[in-house]
């Protein structure tokens, strides 16, 4: 693939980062809705997070397959397949007559939603090359720490005037333009490297054993005590068990297990797993005390998620400014501490902590997440060979997805013990919990020291 330059580089950025933020999007646009939703089709509550899990599971599904299909058929023409199935799905999902369509439709939408961010990311790696990938990936890269912030602010800005159906139809217009602007500014690319037939049996033991983990640890949060959630959670581990082993053994496994063992790439990755956990899983609970325990409506509570988008975007351009001129682990160790520091409010939950210090804290999390994700991927990208963007980078993107889904399953859990033994004191259990999420950016720090000095 040519290598395109200057503005033309920064057109593909943004064609290829309008679909990672149409997938990213989706992840949390129904949360607002799940009232709605359940009205709509006469469902209770848990019926309708299916419309949620369902997608997350399919896009755990999804992400491992995606660097196989790039190297197969080539990254611009997988992801412009996945832009087209993505659309196709949003308009059934919005044309879904019962709850089990829609559900069924929202697996379709994430299973092409799972292969949009890697392939774009990779795609955009190729196109930037080393000396121009710091640059770029700090600007798209800032797109998946916005959708936790905007998919509840679009939910309820989108309820607030229109019907549930336009929660996916909203998706139209954003693919039908990317596809239009990817078949002009996304450069062609030839299938990379041999020929490797897929990985079918390594498929059927780690995309099931992902989904069945993120299914146990999603019923397990529903409530101590069931045998289900248990026993996936068990098969889950056994098959990525297996997994491992066949990754070991096999000559192109769909995953390589051997990639963790080369540097950067471990430590770049449990930074990664750490910083998914935190924010989708602070995403999480933020929300759902500013509901329950503060008594916001949906659009107070959008509104006050804003800042951490708004300190997502100034440190994507402060990275863009500094990332070639300044170590990536130094940048990490300092965007851990910003996120750390802008947690240590969320320790303090009550009717005594101003909004003013929540907008802070959320500004610091925004600004240092931003520091941490775009250094990162710019230090993977640089060290790997371009026959090995399209497998690295859905490594990468699974991670961070399983940081995220498994991060709020387990913080979930924590709740709700918290909220047993404090009983109505609803702010000192979710006080409680943050420190957990605290604990979470503490281990993140065992990557990042691990990283090279110099990237």
């Amino acid at each position: 693939m040519s290598r395109p330059a200057g503005v033309q580089v920064w057109r593909t950025a943004f064609v290829l980062v309008l679909g990672t933020f149409m997938a990213s999007l989706d992840s949390t646009i129904v949360s607002v809705g799940v009232d709605t939703l359940a009205q709509r089709f006469s469902a209770s509550v848990t019926d309708v997070q299916w419309v949620t899990t369902a997608y997350l599971l399919a896009v755990v599904t999804a992400v491992p397959a995606s660097g196989w299909l790039a190297a197969r058929f080539g990254g611009r023409r997988t992801w412009l397949t996945a832009v087209v199935v993505f659309v196709l799905a949003s308009l059934l999902c919005g044309l879904a007559p019962s709850l089990p369509v829609l559900v069924a439709c929202r697996v379709l939408q994430g299973l092409a939603g799972g292969l949009l961010p890697p392939t774009g990311q990779a795609l955009l790696a190729r196109a930037a090359g080393p000396e121009r990938i710091g640059r770029v990936i700090s600007v798209a890269g800032v797109v998946p720490l916005l959708s936790p912030v905007l998919g509840p602010l679009v939910s309820g800005a989108i309820l607030g005037v229109a019907d549930w159906p336009w929660l996916f139809y909203v998706n139209l217009p954003v693919g039908v333009v990317a596809v239009l602007l990817g078949l002009r500014h996304v450069p062609a690319d030839a299938p990379a490297g041999p020929r490797e037939p897929f990985d079918f049996r390594g498929a059927a033991l780690l995309s099931p054993g992902l989904a069945a983990i993120v299914f146990g640890l999603t019923g397990f949060s529903e409530g101590p005590g069931r045998l289900l959630p248990v026993l996936a959670i068990v098969v889950g581990a056994v098959m990525l068990a297996a997994f491992v082993r066949h990754g070991l053994r096999a000559r192109a496994p769909l995953l390589d297990p051997r990639l963790f063992a080369r540097p950067p790439f471990g430590a770049a990755a449990l930074a990664l797993v750490v910083l998914g956990a935190s924010v989708f899983g602070t995403m999480f609970l933020l929300p759902l005390y500013l509901r329950r325990g503060a008594g916001l409506d949906a659009w107070d509570t959008g509104l006050l998620l804003v800042p951490q988008g708004i300190g997502a975007a100034a440190g994507s351009l402060l990275v863009n400014r500094i990332v070639d001129r300044v170590a990536p682990r130094t940048l990490v160790l300092w965007g851990i501490g910003l996120v750390a520091l802008g947690t240590v409010a969320f320790t303090r939950l009550g009717p005594g902590l101003p909004d003013a210090v929540l907008v802070l804290s959320l500004l610091l999390r925004g600004f240092g997440a931003a520091m941490i994700s775009a250094p990162v991927l710019t230090l993977v990208y640089r060290s790997l060979d371009p026959v090995h963007l399209p497998r690295a980078a859905g490594a990468l993107t699974l991670l961070n997805t399983l940081g995220g889904s498994v991060g709020t399953a387990v913080l979930a859990l924590v709740l709700q013990s918290r909220l047993a033994v404090r009983g109505p004191d609803v702010a000192a259990a979710f006080a409680d919990t943050f420190w957990w999420v605290l604990g979470l950016v503490v281990v993140a720090v065992a990557g990042a020291v691990k990283l090279p000095k110099e990237g």
